[in-house]
């Protein structure tokens, strides 16, 4: 059985908890095109996060992460990773809500620790104690992340093929999202 992508998957959730390797992935795996948000928003900037976020700070940043979020969801349905930070808009999830679907891919705190520790490339954890610092985003994002359509637990003992396979899974629930279609 083939299944038709109708609206575009957003993934959401924290810093390494998978979206752009399962993002890719889930894309393969349903045919679709893969984009990343915070790769769009580098390209059009011409500059790194990290640089975006130093030269000209966050609030510039989730400007500029809203406009891209909105052309990308009115574009062909994709699978579609987000930043970290793109979700906890107000505005962001009502135009997720109207374009797609969301999918919050959640990692507890150790995994998410586990991936991003030895990353130099996370302008948020760049503190004198960038564990505690994740703690403390993580458990402010977690209440916004619940919000999401779906939610796909993440375990370090799944691989990003299987992490692909729950997320569609998920999405099956949602005739809405995915349609089957003829013999694949």
């Amino acid at each position: 059985m083939a299944w038709r992508l109708t609206k575009t998957v957003a993934l959401i959730g924290m810093m390494g908890a998978g979206k752009t390797a399962v993002g890719t992935q889930l894309a393969r795996v349903l045919g679709v095109p893969f984009v990343d948000s915070d790769e769009e928003i580098v390209r059009a900037a011409n500059r790194s996060i990290a640089e975006i976020f130093e030269r000209d700070g966050e609030p510039f940043f989730r400007a500029r992460e809203t406009e891209v979020l909105s052309r990308l969801l009115r574009g062909a349905p994709s699978v579609l990773s987000t930043g970290g930070g793109a979700f906890l808009s107000g505005a962001n999830r009502q135009m997720i809500a109207g374009h797609g679907v969301s999918v919050w891919l959640n990692a507890d705190l150790d995994l998410l620790w586990q991936r991003v520790r030895h990353k130099s490339t996370r302008p948020l954890l760049r503190t004198a104690t960038p564990r505690e610092t994740l703690r403390t985003i993580y458990e402010a994002r977690v209440p916004v992340y619940a919000l999401a359509d779906l939610t796909v637990e993440s375990r370090p003992e799944f691989s990003v093929e299987d992490m692909a396979a729950r997320v569609a899974l998920a999405l099956q629930s949602r005739p809405d999202v995915l349609e089957k279609g003829g013999a694949g």
